[in-house]
């Protein structure tokens, strides 16, 4: 199976927990395409039988053009100690997703977002799912979501957590497909 994980990212924790996601995938004998929301074009959707999706929490829910602004502000201030991901500018996650179609086609859906109750948190990762769902993909599992500090850094363990679930989306991928072709 191609699987297609494309993620969001504005300071880099979501673009690591999407590369601990692709590695598990990988593991899951899967051939995976990465890359940034900046850079997933049509043709890689057309060609992927199962898209991971994924993005940061910001004010408990998706990003937005004005989160992102602020996001981007924030690492430019002298001693912010944040940095850019480098593919942070250009369109966010959520237009993306507005624009997809697709038919059917398998889907998982991951954050990041701070430690702590997610009543507090918020989590961008069910809205993602939700709109992966109203443009036609058949999500598989619940969103999860991946913890970052207040340091702005992934949590120990986060890494190899998504690793982790990588494989089981790619495990539940490769048995929906597996089912639906014995149908």
């Amino acid at each position: 199976m191609r699987a297609l994980v494309v993620y969001e990212s504005i300071y880099g924790n979501t673009h690591a927990v999407a590369t601990g996601i692709a590695a598990g995938l990988r593991a899951a004998i899967h051939e995976v395409t990465l890359v940034p929301v900046t850079r997933a074009t049509r043709e890689l959707v057309t060609a992927a039988d199962l898209i991971v999706a994924g993005g940061p929490t910001h004010m408990h829910g998706m990003t937005t053009i004005a989160s992102r602004r602020m996001a981007a502000e924030a690492a430019r201030k002298p001693d912010s100690g944040l940095t850019l991901d480098p593919d942070a500018d250009g369109p966010g996650l959520r237009a993306w997703l507005e624009a997809l179609t697709t038919e059917g086609v398998p889907a998982a859906a991951f954050d990041t977002r701070l430690s702590g109750m997610p009543v507090l948190t918020g989590r961008a990762s069910r809205g993602i799912a939700r709109l992966l769902t109203r443009r036609g993909c058949r999500v598989l599992l619940a969103p999860e979501s991946f913890l970052v500090s207040g340091q702005n850094a992934l949590l120990d363990g986060e890494g190899t957590r998504a690793c982790s679930w990588g494989a089981l989306v790619g495990e539940t991928a490769r048995a929906a497909f597996a089912s639906s072709t014995r149908s």
